[in-house]
């Protein structure tokens, strides 16, 4: 009796976990989600329970035109972030070049990554997106920084560590300037990048 009741219960934790995904993928989240209207701190949650987005830049291959690439980041150790950006690039890839020639640069993340959006499409407003919008430059001359970069990056992306030597991946910054973000209907909250940064997690 006391096997079929662990089954049983066994089963029906399975089952509630299942409930709590979106098309099979399971909750990606170890931080609550915070109260829409807590501006600030809803746009930090989300960066920092992210672990890829959309980092655009300014290509100077094609004539100028915006040049959108899947890219890992992380903002600091899991729920500990600081909310800036941090990525692991090398001019290999159009992304780095494009930002030692043009540093203007926004980095876009949606929650429905997260799995937390439950049946609402991506696009709903109800499904959070946020867009960092900065500048996007190399991270050199504050070896305490790039120290917590790395450790970021790695905690967050082991594999990373592995990646080819001879490839001269580099950490690179997105300095936060402005903030686009939706996480209801009514259109975009207002919010400032020092709002963003000094928000209380």
């Amino acid at each position: 009796m006391k096997l079929k009741g662990f089954i049983h219960c066994f089963v029906f934790a399975f089952f509630g976990l299942l409930q709590q995904s979106v098309q099979g993928r399971p909750l990606l989240m170890s931080a609550p989600r915070p109260w829409r209207d807590d501006t600030a701190t809803f746009a930090r949650w989300l960066v920092s329970q992210s672990s890829w987005g959309v980092l655009s830049t300014i290509s100077g291959e094609w004539g100028g035109a915006p040049f959108g690439n899947v890219m890992s980041f992380s903002d600091g150790l899991p729920d500990e972030g600081r909310g800036i950006p941090y990525f692991y690039l090398t001019t290999l890839d159009p992304t780095a070049r494009n930002a030692l020639e043009d540093q203007r640069a926004s980095f876009t993340l949606s929650e429905y990554n997260l799995g937390s959006c439950g049946k609402e499409d991506p696009e709903d407003p109800s499904c959070a997106k946020i867009t960092i919008v900065g500048k996007l430059h190399q991270l050199e001359g504050n070896p305490d920084e790039d120290e917590f970069a790395r450790t970021a990056l790695f905690t967050k992306h082991p594999a990373m560590k592995w990646w080819p030597k001879g490839h001269d991946f580099q950490i690179f910054k997105l300095d936060v300037e402005n903030i686009f973000l939706i996480n209801w209907y009514g259109g975009a909250k207002p919010i400032t990048a020092e709002q963003y940064l000094n928000a209380d997690m």
